[in-house]
């Protein structure tokens, strides 16, 4: 399995919040490599992929925040029409749900990266490279 750690915040929706993060974060040298922001009215749901996931959480910990670690995969998808689908049909097509995913273009890969979060890790890994495409590893989120 080549699942990745996610660091998800459950946090208020007020001004400064946001910030108090990235503060946080960049005071512990943390560095942010893909986040998204999902809101339902006063409460947010901040999900990030970042260089060191262990120190980032504790950071976040320690600063108060409601933080949780989840598994997901890190796919390195075609930067180009179509891309997507190529990944999104290779899942349908063996049953395996797209519960979320955020996506960030890298030019040292030279190509798109999409964080999905699925309801089968270990057979979207094993499908994913049976068609062709790449699972990124960790240490390869890291180096970034």
């Amino acid at each position: 399995m080549e699942a990745i750690k996610q660091i998800s915040i459950f946090m208020e929706n007020k001004h400064g919040r946001m910030a108090r993060v990235a503060k946080a974060l960049g005071d512990a040298g943390v560095n942010i490599r893909a986040l998204t922001i999902a809101e339902a009215g006063d409460f947010g749901i901040v999900r990030m992929v970042v260089d060191d996931t262990d120190r980032g959480y504790k950071v976040l910990r320690d600063e108060g925040f409601t933080v949780s670690e989840t598994d997901v995969l890190a796919v390195a998808i075609k930067d180009s029409p179509g891309g997507l689908f190529e990944i999104a049909n290779t899942l349908g097509e063996n049953e395996i749900n797209v519960d979320y995913a955020y996506a960030f273009v890298t030019a040292k890969y030279e190509r798109a990266m999409l964080i999905l979060r699925v309801d089968d890790i270990s057979g979207a890994t094993r499908v994913l490279n049976e068609a062709g495409v790449r699972v990124a590893t960790g240490v390869e989120i890291q180096q970034i």
